[in-house]
């Protein structure tokens, strides 16, 4: 009995490698075995940065925290422990904003924890 290879599943397989590949540099974009390997490493970068993306948003939220909580004469860290003892439940993601944004609603929330 002659061998059987499933041809239409190995083409199916290796059209959805080089269709993510697509916009790839030189032979990464149309030689499948770079492509498979291109496209495998990138969907690694791809799962490691999304949570990457988490702390390094986390960090510019406490930096700009920061800025906002020195212009009023107080740390970052003196700052969070006011609020947190002061029972205000805004997160860094909010307070960033208000830092940033709109400077006179963080003024109000710092002279609270004063």
């Amino acid at each position: 009995m002659p061998r059987s290879v499933n041809s239409v599943a190995s083409r199916a397989r290796r059209k959805k490698v080089m269709k993510q590949a697509k916009g790839y540099f030189g032979r990464r974009k149309n030689v499948y075995t770079v492509a498979k390997n291109a496209v495998e490493k990138a969907m690694l970068y791809a799962y490691r940065d999304r949570r990457q993306k988490k702390r390094n948003f986390r960090t510019l939220w406490i930096t700009r925290i920061n800025a906002g909580a020195r212009m009023h004469g107080m740390s970052y860290s003196q700052f969070m422990g006011k609020v947190k003892a002061a029972n205000i439940e805004l997160n860094r993601k909010v307070l960033a904003d208000l830092a940033m944004n709109h400077p006179e609603a963080f003024e109000a929330i710092v002279n609270k924890v004063k």
